[in-house]
């Protein structure tokens, strides 16, 4: 037992309160888990922006959880919805745009979150490129823009140099491309080119490039009822360059996603056409000095190139969490479109500045002139005003679409089928699948 004096002891009370206050744990944090599906140097990336937020307050924390690749991040998501287990942000690519719109009651809608949390959100500020794809009939943006990227050609300057090639000029056609691949083989080169996310690369941005549709009604973007167009003369030329290329590795199939990329790091290949913001990835990874230029297009196609569209993922945000957790995911959303944050992001990873602002502000820091070649990928976006056939994709059951499209574009790559066959099957298998979501989503 501890005595006091009656002269000291109401000091020494006071000291004891105060030291008691003092050992009170602060008023806790409301934890927001924001479930993602980023790896490596963008893992690292996304992780201290996360960090740099928490920093600037202390009522909430950003919690990220990598949940492992695009496809099981979605599917992950849904399944712990439905358990009731689920996050309140939830990295989702935009094949599955679609799928999440469907979702009814299972999504709390970026411009109705932001306007019930009383925070800044103005549409008009982002990049047209990236607002057009993620809002529904009536403008109104459903999720929130964060890492857009769109396929770029990268070049390994070094191997261009050693086959007599010009490092500041790559090639722009396709028939370009055939002819530096040759020149680099020539030069001991085992390979020309590859590619990064097959159906993305060589269906999707190649049609909208060319200003060719990929399905009827703006591409899906009009509304339900789609069909796919795919069989085409345009992507049966490509597809069939690419199965002859594939014979004596001119092109060099690598596989779906980002799997061909240890071809272009190790100097296997040395051209690859991939994800804007591989260029994180390809710096971390090799040693060579990298290059930049557009998609290359076929010149006989009548108004090419067009522009092209937007991968990556958007932020959606989940129904069903604590009223707190909104108010700091809202929050966490008005410091993600900071000019600052988003030219930050955008320097150091490749994708595409969400906002005019921050593009205006990497271009006055003197980024570009320093980094000569990291403006393709928004050059690219915005060469022209974009079309019905070049704003975009929205199918439904897409990620199951991707597979069959890639499926067979490998069974045209080694020999089982011509471009024409494949593609026609791939057309009506597409077409199964979304007659499929359009009756599971009536």
């Amino acid at each position: 037992m501890v005595h006091f004096s009656r002269r000291g002891s109401f000091k020494a009370l006071l000291a004891c309160a105060f030291a008691a206050a003092l050992a009170q744990p602060a008023a806790a944090q409301t934890q927001i888990q924001w479930w993602h599906a980023m790896s490596g140097p963008l893992g690292e990336k996304l992780e201290k922006l996360a960090a740099d937020f928490n920093a600037t307050q202390g009522d909430y924390a950003i919690v990220p959880v990598y949940k492992g690749s695009y496809p099981e991040t979605m599917t992950g998501a849904i399944a712990a919805f439905r358990a009731k287990q689920h996050p309140a942000i939830v990295q989702v690519f935009e094949v599955g745009t679609a799928t999440m719109m469907a979702a009814r009651g299972a999504v709390y809608p970026t411009y109705k979150l932001m306007a019930e949390a009383g925070e800044p959100f103005d549409p008009k500020t982002y990049l047209p490129a990236v607002t057009g794809y993620y809002t529904d009939t009536a403008g109104n943006m459903l999720s929130f823009p964060f890492n857009s990227s769109t396929p770029i050609l990268y070049v390994n300057k070094d191997l261009f140099r050693k086959a007599g090639l010009d490092p500041e000029t790559p090639p722009k056609t396709w028939s370009e491309v055939e002819a530096a691949a040759l020149k680099v083989q020539a030069a001991g080169v085992p390979c020309g080119f590859t590619t990064q996310w097959p159906s993305w690369v060589n269906l999707e941005n190649l049609s909208a490039w060319h200003n060719v549709p990929v399905g009827t009604l703006e591409n899906g973007l009009g509304g339900a009822g789609t069909s796919l167009t795919i069989a085409n003369a345009l992507t049966q030329k490509h597809w069939e360059a690419l199965a002859r290329w594939q014979k004596t590795r001119i092109f060099d199939y690598g596989g779906r996603q980002s799997k061909a990329d240890p071809k272009f790091f190790s100097g296997e290949c040395a051209m690859s056409i991939g994800s804007s913001a591989a260029r994180a990835g390809i710096l971390a990874n090799s040693k060579f000095e990298l290059g930049y230029g557009m998609m290359p297009y076929w010149p006989d196609v009548t108004g090419a190139p067009q522009n092209s569209i937007i991968g990556g993922a958007t932020l959606w945000v989940l129904t069903g969490r604590p009223a707190a957790e909104y108010k700091g995911v809202a929050r966490f959303f008005s410091y993600l479109s900071r000019p600052e944050v988003q030219a930050w992001w955008h320097q150091n990873t490749g994708y595409l500045p969400i906002t005019k602002a921050a593009y205006d502000l990497s271009r006055a820091q003197g980024f570009y002139e320093k980094n000569p070649g990291t403006d393709v990928s928004i050059r690219q976006m915005t060469l022209k005003a974009p079309t019905a056939n070049s704003k975009g994709l929205r199918f439904g059951n897409f990620l199951q679409i991707r597979d069959v499209i890639e499926e067979e574009l490998e069974a045209t790559l080694s020999g089982q089928k011509s471009a024409q066959a494949a593609l026609t099957a791939a057309q009506a298998r597409g077409n199964e699948q979304l007659r499929a979501f359009e009756k599971a989503n009536p």
